[in-house]
């Protein structure tokens, strides 16, 4: 079984992964629970360890559109800044599938900023790479075709997940592309003309 220490060993000094260990206590979550929710205070910072999560922002009127994944090793920027600046959560963090996480109290934050600079370099190498994807999404947005969008999308979910078979419904798709199922059928139909994917009861399989 993969620890802490084995997937921080040579990112973080030894000091600084014994009083990870030492304050951080492990939470485990099964696929589809919620971690985060917008406006929830958040007084932790989650490291996942095990599986991956889907961070997604979602409005009053509950449209949602999908930003990025976490997968093993990392956390989420947005956590961060909340940390950070004393903030409620602006995004939505489920899990894709069953997770293992570390959770560290909110007060180390700011010792181990400037306690530990492998730290420092973690969080900013944390910021600098979900500011990337935040900024790839808003490009696909703004200058891909819905469909290109699409295949992107689960081209991106069946690497995260290690399957070309994904299961997951219509309704989903549009969800996390904040557009119609009706929409996403026709498109999904299209890509299976192509011969880009394979439509199933319940799946999609990337060919």
């Amino acid at each position: 079984m993969t620890t802490f220490k084995d997937l921080f060993k040579n990112i973080f000094e030894l000091n600084l992964l014994n009083e990870i260990e030492e304050v951080g206590t492990i939470k485990e979550l099964k696929a589809q629970e919620t971690l985060i929710e917008p406006g929830q205070a958040v007084r932790f910072i989650p490291i996942l360890l095990k599986g991956s999560i889907k961070v997604s922002r979602k409005n009053s009127a509950d449209n949602e559109i999908f930003l990025y994944y976490l997968n093993e090793g990392e956390t989420c920027s947005m956590t961060f800044t909340c940390c950070m600046q004393r903030k409620s959560s602006q995004v939505l963090a489920t899990c894709e599938e069953d997770v293992e996480l570390l959770i560290i109290p909110i007060e180390y934050m700011d010792k181990w900023m400037s306690q530990y600079s492998t730290w420092k370099a973690f969080v900013m190498n944390t910021v600098q790479s979900k500011f990337d994807e935040l900024i790839n999404a808003v490009d696909q947005i703004a200058f891909q075709k819905l469909d290109e969008r699409l295949l992107v999308f689960l081209k991106e979910k069946s690497e995260l997940l290690s399957d070309k078979i994904l299961y997951i419904s219509h309704s989903q798709v549009a969800k996390d592309m904040n557009t119609s199922r009706v929409v996403v059928s026709r498109l999904l139909k299209k890509l299976e003309n192509d011969g880009v994917i394979s439509l199933g009861r319940s799946n999609i399989t990337l060919l």
